[in-house]
């Protein structure tokens, strides 16, 4: 199994930056045509198993702050089909930063996120 290679890091940073701009423009359905229609997304407060809970939480619970910022993104690939992403998040005017991991695995739709999770530091 080969692991990190360019080509693949670079298909999977484009399908996350293309996901972070879904997310920050808060496109609901450009949201949930990353997720893997199983995929596991635990949140700062709350989790959903699927893509028809994901969808109802995402309708109701807003868009995100503005001003987000990323730091220190990592992308592990680990053969062709596997990827983990990490990174923080912060917004302007505060200090916390959170933290994000996502599972995403190339399926024949193309690249997908089948697990997430989102959590910030407890004070």
């Amino acid at each position: 199994m080969e692991i990190d290679r360019p080509d693949v890091i670079a298909e999977v940073s484009a399908a996350f930056e293309a996901y972070e701009r879904a997310l920050v423009a808060n496109d609901v359905d450009g949201i949930l045509s990353f997720f893997a229609p199983r995929a596991l997304r635990y949140g700062i407060a709350d989790q959903q198993a699927g893509l028809e809970e994901q969808s109802r939480w995402r309708r109701v619970q807003g868009g995100l702050p503005p001003g987000r910022r990323l730091k220190d993104t990592e992308i592990q690939v680990y053969g062709m089909n596997t990827a983990i992403v990490t990174t923080l998040f912060g917004y302007p005017g505060r200090d916390v930063l959170g933290r994000q991991s996502q599972t995403w695995v190339r399926l024949p739709e193309g690249w997908r996120i089948v697990h997430a999770h989102v959590s910030e530091p407890v004070a």
